[in-house]
């Protein structure tokens, strides 16, 4: 019996000697698994995917040749996974040239030494492990920081929109619609070249784009009726304090996502015809990551209810800026607003679902603990909240497509690892309807067959899927336990998760 921790090693020759001679040679210090020609490696690569920890691959091989391999690993994004040390009789230096030109790590050629191939080997794998746990350090620490980042501009917006008197989720909304808007802009023109990392600056920092507000008496920032022409003059201060707060930061002032939170402070309320304030910027003159935000700020300030006004609908929101009446916004945005505007009502409507959810319980765990005769009930309550908790944490380290899909509001939620993996939101709106290009046809119509056959006493079902993501088609299989309420006549919700995901290589 294998020992449970010992490497893989993928032995690729089509001769039946040579494959014998290196598994006589390795197999007491690993597990090897053999394949016989350049099709077979591929499949075994792809259903094994970075748990092989080596390849052997030959060369000289009959319709599929070793060469090839390699140019289907690297097309695939596999060869940084699995390294490669081509075994050959061939001598030409162009052989090895090329071999190292399209990633093999190492080239032993035969007849060879057995303690050669053996050090080699172990030489191969122990830099390997220590190139994967050089990148998993430096992934970590990258996500600290952004997590960090993300943390101390989400506490200080929110001090914001304490002193604000507003509910907690005009920064989430304007996070959502700067995120929404700027995918339809880089979708649209290259005119402003904005990488992936612009893009999450920019949606980052749009959090910011009130600090200013600090420094306003809260008599004129929760004034319920129109301000005066004085206090409006003092309200628009809030544009260059919030720039000149950032500016004084010595230590992190010249820090890429300070930089962009400063223009959107100070510039958030320009208007491309010049009438905005407090520069009277004009068209291109302001940066986009002030005119995304500024169109952003506006649409959620009128879809939200405030002291001294009520919400308008977001139709009537959309025609109204659309229209002018919030001032001049660049032709550009408008037409990414109008493309974008029914993916932003549906994203808006989901984060105040989950609002809702969440005030919801935490109003009635509140009610019970206020309740002597109910305190019985508040453990459970409490034990509940706990195990979502945890049950979050896991989801996210876990690498696994794991899912929880409502049938009456048809909103799935997609634990955080699967949805970076598929390149998806994690809350998808109507994955049945509008969004079903997630799963392909034949395959969600054999799920919901399946589904179809559950029930109360056999509510677990099994099936192969095919999900159609950002990143191309991925193969896996989904395990799902569809949820029964007492006065349901069928199921009313779906959890489960999707493993074994592999790419298809086309």
């Amino acid at each position: 019996m294998h020992e449970k921790n010992r490497q893989k090693i993928l032995i690729v020759d089509d001769c039946t000697v040579n494959r014998e001679f290196l598994i006589d040679m390795l197999e007491d210090e690993f597990d090897i698994i053999e394949a016989v020609d350049g099709f077979q490696a591929m499949k075994i690569v792809r259903e094994y995917g970075s748990s092989i920890d080596l390849m052997l691959l030959d060369i000289i091989m009959p319709e599929v040749d070793g060469f090839e391999v390699l140019a289907m690993m690297n097309e695939n994004d596999l060869i940084n996974d699995v390294p490669v040390i081509m075994i050959s009789s061939e001598n030409d230096d162009s052989f090895i040239e090329r071999a190292y030109e399209m990633g093999a790590t190492d080239y032993i050629r035969r007849p060879f030494n057995v303690a050669v191939v053996r050090r080699r080997v172990t030489n191969t794998l122990a830099l390997h492990a220590k190139h994967k746990k050089l990148i998993s350090i430096i992934i970590e620490q990258v996500y600290e920081k952004e997590k960090n980042n993300n943390m101390m501009v989400n506490i200080l917006s929110h001090i914001v929109e304490f002193r604000n008197g507003e509910s907690g989720m005009h920064v989430l909304n304007i996070f959502a619609i700067t995120s929404l808007l700027l995918q339809k802009l880089t979708q649209k023109t290259n005119k402003y070249n904005l990488t992936q990392k612009d893009i999450s600056l920019i949606t980052i920092a749009s959090a910011l784009h009130d600090i200013g507000k600090i420094s306003i008496p809260g008599s004129i920032l929760n004034k319920p009726g129109r301000l005066t022409p004085e206090e409006f003059d003092i309200m628009k201060t809030h544009t260059t304090t919030g720039a000149s707060l950032l500016e004084e930061i010595p230590i992190y002032k010249d820090d890429p996502l300070v930089k962009v939170a400063r223009e959107i402070c100070r510039w958030h309320h320009e208007r491309y015809d010049g009438k905005g304030y407090p520069d009277g910027l004009k068209g291109e003159e302001i940066p986009i990551s002030a005119q995304i935000v500024a169109v952003a700020d506006v649409y959620d300030a009128l879809t939200s209810e405030r002291c001294y006004k009520k919400a308008f609908s977001h139709d009537k929101a959309f025609q109204m800026i659309v229209n002018g009446e919030c001032g001049q916004f660049s032709p550009l945005l408008m037409e990414c607003l109008t493309e974008s505007h029914a993916d932003i009502i549906n994203e808006l409507q989901i984060r105040s679902t989950e609002q809702m959810q969440e005030v919801q319980l935490q109003n009635i765990v509140d009610e019970l603990i206020r309740c002597d005769e109910t305190d019985y009930l508040i453990n459970p309550i409490k034990q509940i909240e706990r195990e979502r908790e945890k049950s979050r944490f896991f989801a996210r380290y876990v690498e696994e497509l794991q899912f929880d899909y409502d049938c009456r509001t048809c909103i799935a939620v997609i634990s955080e690892w699967g949805a970076n993996l598929i390149g998806s939101k994690r809350t998808v709106l109507n994955i049945g309807g509008r969004d079903k290009c997630i799963i392909n046809n034949p395959y969600i119509n054999d799920l919901r067959n399946k589904l179809n056959t559950a029930d109360r006493s056999n509510p677990d079902i099994e099936s192969d899927i095919i999900l159609e993501t950002e990143n191309g088609r991925m193969s896996g299989r989904i395990v799902a336990h569809t949820m029964w309420e007492n006065d349901s006549s069928g199921y009313t919700g779906v959890i489960g998760k999707i493993s074994d995901l592999r790419r298809i290589i086309q």
